[in-house]
């Protein structure tokens, strides 16, 4: 089982990183040695975050990598992915997965960020999760049985099986195109990545034209 360990990033700026040309494999981004195939059904470019609710540099990097996903146009596809790596780590997935078939995930998914990070709540119990999910328009009966449900279960254990064949590590991580994968350390910093990511997602399209 992969073991919860954060990636630590240097901190440092990277100015003027914008485009294709500027990145250089093993200094700014990885290639995974095992690419993913992609969950969009079209030729959208697909950009994955990996994350955790209980990672601090997770939460840190939500405001830059939201206003970077508000700012892409229609050929690219944005999904999160909840890391699990078991413990909280995996309860968290399943809080992830739950809002989202409840479809309160759009309402709910910054302030579960929130309640963490700024409130001191670990929202790592069910009936935490429920009583959480009560406030956004359905029932804590309801919370449970979708915490509990084969779909989720599913997506839970599609997620850990996508996490062990991109052999990731640690979290965030931002995964272009199920083959080049972004984390702090590569990019510099936490505000660097999504800079990082989209230069990657100009060179997959590059890769396509030609």
């Amino acid at each position: 089982m992969l073991k919860p360990l954060m990636l630590v990033f240097a901190g440092l700026a990277l100015p003027g990183l914008a485009t294709a040309q500027s990145l250089v494999e093993g200094e700014h981004y990885e290639v995974l040695d095992n690419p993913v195939e992609t969950q969009v059904e079209d030729e959208r470019i697909e950009v994955t975050e990996a994350f955790w609710y209980g990672c601090p540099h997770c939460y840190n990097l939500e405001d830059p990598l939201n206003a970077w996903v508000a700012e892409q146009p229609e050929d690219v596809a944005f999904h999160r992915m909840p890391a699990t790596m078991g413990g909280d780590w995996n309860t968290h997935a399943f809080a992830f997965y739950a809002a989202q078939e409840l479809e309160i995930l759009d309402d709910l998914h910054d302030d579960f960020f929130h309640a963490i990070h700024e409130e001191g709540r670990s929202l790592t119990d069910p009936d935490a999760i429920a009583e959480f999910f009560s406030d956004y328009g359905v029932s804590e009966e309801e919370a449970k049985e979708a915490l509990g449900s084969f779909g989720v279960k599913g997506k839970v254990n599609q997620a850990h099986a996508r996490m062990r064949q991109m052999q990731l590590m640690g979290v965030p991580a931002l995964i272009v195109d199920g083959r080049y994968l972004v984390s702090p350390s590569s990019a510099g910093s936490l505000d660097n990545m999504p800079q990082v990511a989209g230069a990657l997602v100009e060179q997959v399209r590059e890769e396509r034209a030609d």
